[in-house]
């Protein structure tokens, strides 16, 4: 399994796909991210920030903002160990966010709100996986 961690999506055709409705109800975006030993704004600000802590000044916003649309934080967590598989190197973190839709995640990704909090989130992250999960249906 190749894996590339992506700070926006590279590809138009993963766009079309991510403005589609998705899957009927809640849906739950796993986020494994990776983070920049030193923030990097693309405006070439100068900061002390670890990527890290541009991070956290994104998601403090971001929390609220899902809300806003309708969704709320699950889980966050620092990665800390692998106890199966193997990988090059770990994420150091773990996000989990429920929307009512994949609508609504759209929506907020693409506000106004969101994209002045996103410089934060791109001068922080190395890269990260988005995983858009919906409730499994077990048979009885």
């Amino acid at each position: 399994m190749n894996v590339t961690n992506e700070v926006m999506p590279t590809s138009g055709e993963r766009i079309e796909e991510m403005m589609q409705p998705g899957p009927d109800g809640p849906i739950s975006m796993i986020n494994l991210l990776k983070f920049k030993e030193h923030a990097e704004y693309e405006d070439g600000r100068e900061t002390t920030l670890t990527g890290r802590e541009a991070y956290q000044i994104y998601g403090r916003g971001v929390s609220k903002l899902i809300t806003d649309y309708g969704g709320k934080v699950i889980f966050v967590g620092d990665v800390t160990f692998l106890a199966l598989g193997q990988v090059d190197d770990l994420w150091d973190e773990v996000a989990i966010a429920q929307y009512p839709s994949r609508v609504e995640l759209w929506q907020m990704s693409t506000s106004p709100e969101w994209q002045e909090l996103s410089v934060h989130r791109t001068a922080g992250l190395a890269g990260q996986l988005n995983i858009e999960t919906v409730p499994a249906k077990f048979d009885h």
